[in-house]
């Protein structure tokens, strides 16, 4: 029996796997350049394969122990074809239909059933149950609305009216969620894994790894620059961590910080970014989509708040080496072996052709499908003239991992399309928007605040995208109706959504970090978390002061920067407790709020802010003691 086990995950797994891959990859280059379809037919046939690619990695529950129970992930297979069948062969019907008035037929309610069942089942396998009840929620309120009271009351769809919108129509499942994913972010994700393994990934953390100086905190900025590189690219905070983490955490341990600090700062590295421009992970791709606009622009918009985050980490990490320094005295650590070895840099940077290939294409106006594919194949081709090219096999395996990458980012993207579909067709999102600002009393500062707190809950418990999009749907339309305009609210609920794979109670990126760095996951989570603190009040900044997104005139761009950097200097101060010396938490506590006097936009909080942090840094300056006075003390002792 455990022979028969063994050769059916070691060696028809896997081939079937690879079939399906690579007719994933075929189907997909086959509908999009040589004979496009409709939307409504790709988008089934796209979330088929995922299906499957999932069902077959991740068995079945019990399967290892009832072999049996593993035939279930097979016959995903031929009820996936079915439904790819229905839609592809039946489109005419399906596309000229009138909604509500035509027939909805028996098999399409069948085909709705399976996408239904396998949607949810796949969700469970991929994230758990988290995203799955939130799901389940959603769909218990579409049928039984109608017993609710007050404002949420509704008339509940029955099995015909749900099958229609999530499964007969583009307000569902096959909406705006699941559309970019399989139009462009699909070829995103396969270029990232190409990228990755073909050196690409290594001359990014290379790099970082270069300023690793030990009398500064070196290791800690090569970890911020590293991760922050990776993370724009792999758009998973959590990959990132076990990507670089493993090499950065023990490298900031062996300097003198603590391991929940080293991992602090390896989880608050990797999750900014999906917010640093000029590639930011998959939810900026979505937001392009969404609101219609050029993914340059919104990358360009993106560039002073990723810079504020990251300078205010990498001088929070240099003042926390000098503070341990301060404390304890030099690191006892002999330098070179603080200092990561790497290849020569400079021999290696044509690596690095493709993401410059990729950006330049998208700033320039080319489809974001054709900009990916282009550097992917720029990818391919330069490993083959590199010396230490990867072969067949490694190539294989790379574009397998992409591939499953792409069905675990496809899986939690369509199940948002459920929420969506619910949210806008009972009406849900119109009486929200009621409540928020009912509760907001028709302030922004209020519904913002209530935003922020929901958009985190969210975040928590799914990835980013899956969060972004959900937020998106519950509370843009209510902060654009108090005045936001639709890019900083859809900007804002971005933000909130990445930033929530630092804040406990469940902070993915920052367990992963404790993990690999031996610390308390708890401590962990909070230090990051308060590491982080300029991602949290960025999005308030540009909600009031859009010249930050490069919204306005360029003298208010200009200032807001000024002020932004000053106050994200003073945050970086005030968490580590040092600048020239120590500081007594009274003094912190004043910085803070001299720094947020900084980063609230207007005039006078500015310059009370520039005020307080000048005169409490100059109150609390390292001096200098004479030279006598030194020595008679030395002579005392």
């Amino acid at each position: 029996m455990n022979t028969e086990k063994g050769i059916l995950e070691n060696k028809i797994v896997p081939v079937i796997l690879g079939i399906l891959s690579v007719g994933w990859m075929i189907s997909q280059i086959l509908f999009s350049f040589v004979i496009p379809i409709h939307p409504m037919v790709l988008l089934p046939i796209f979330l088929c394969f995922a299906f499957c690619i999932v069902c077959l990695s991740i068995p079945f529950p019990g399967s290892k122990r009832w072999p049996v129970l593993r035939l279930l992930d097979f016959a995903v297979i031929p009820l996936c074809i079915w439904v790819s069948y229905l839609f592809y062969f039946d489109s005419e019907r399906i596309l000229t239909r009138i909604p509500y008035i035509s027939e909805v037929l028996t098999e399409d309610i069948l085909a709705f059933y399976i996408i239904i069942i396998l949607l949810l089942e796949t969700m469970r396998r991929v994230l758990g149950m988290n995203l799955l009840v939130f799901v389940g929620l959603f769909m218990a309120y579409a049928f039984f609305g109608d017993k609710l009271p007050g404002l949420l009351n509704f008339p509940a769809f029955n099995v015909e009216q749900f099958a229609e919108i999530m499964t007969m129509s583009s307000e569902g499942i096959f909406g705006s969620a699941l559309g970019p994913t399989a139009s462009y972010i699909f070829y995103f994700i396969i270029f990232g894994a190409f990228f990755a393994v073909c050196g690409g990934g290594q001359v990014l953390i290379d790099i970082g790894m270069k300023v690793s100086d030990p009398k500064s905190g070196g290791p800690a900025k090569a970890a911020v620059i590293s991760s922050g590189l990776m993370g724009m690219v792999s758009g998973s905070a959590v990959a990132n961590v076990t990507t670089t983490g493993v090499m950065t955490i023990p490298m900031m341990k062996k300097a003198g910080y603590l391991p929940h600090q080293a991992g602090s700062i390896e989880a608050v590295a990797s999750t900014g970014g999906q917010i640093m421009p000029p590639i930011m992970g998959v939810g900026a791709f979505i937001m392009a989509e969404l609101l219609g606009m050029n993914y340059g622009t919104i990358a360009l918009s993106a560039i002073i708040p990723a810079l504020a985050y990251f300078g205010s980490v990498f001088l929070l990490v240099g003042f926390l080496a000098k503070k341990n320094v301060y404390l304890h005295g030099s690191i006892k650590v002999a330098d070179k072996d603080l200092v990561i070895k790497t290849a020569p840099i400079m021999p290696r940077l044509y690596l690095l052709l493709p993401c410059i290939v990729l950006v330049t294409l998208v700033m320039t106006g080319y489809s974001l499908r054709l900009s990916a594919c282009y550097s992917t194949l720029g990818v391919l081709a330069l490993n083959f003239v590199n010396r230490q090219r990867l072969g067949l096999r490694e190539l294989y395996d790379a574009f397998m991992d992409g591939i499953r990458q792409a069905a675990n980012i496809t899986i939690p993207v369509a199940g948002c399309g459920i929420i969506i579909g619910v949210v806008v067709q009972s009406g849900l999102a119109n009486k929200f928007s009621s409540l928020l600002a009912v509760l907001g009393g028709s302030s922004l500062l209020v519904a913002l605040l209530l935003a922020m707190v929901c958009c985190m809950m969210l975040g928590m418990a799914m990835p980013t995208v899956a969060a972004y999009l959900i937020s998106v749907t519950l509370f843009a339309s209510p902060l654009v109706n108090l005045g936001l305009p639709i890019f900083i609210a859809h900007m804002f609920c971005f933000y909130f959504g990445v930033m929530a794979q630092l804040t406990p109670p469940v902070c993915l990126a920052s367990f992963t970090a404790a993990g690999i760095a031996d610390a308390d996951p708890w401590k962990t989570g909070w230090t990051a978390f308060s590491y982080a603190i300029v991602a949290f009040l960025v999005p308030f900044a540009f909600a009031y002061e859009p010249a930050l997104l490069l919204q306005g005139e360029i003298i208010d761009t200009v200032t807001a920067t000024i002020s932004l950097f000053i106050g994200s200097y003073g945050l970086a101060v005030a968490i580590a407790g040092f600048h020239t010396k120590p500081l007594a938490m009274p003094w912190r506590v004043a910085i803070v709020a001299a720094s947020i006097c900084c980063i609230i936009p207007g005039l006078i909080t500015d310059l009370i802010g520039y005020a307080s942090l000048v005169i409490i840094l100059f109150i609390n300056r390292e001096r200098k003691k004479p030279a006598a006075a030194e020595s008679s003390e030395s002579v005392a002792e």
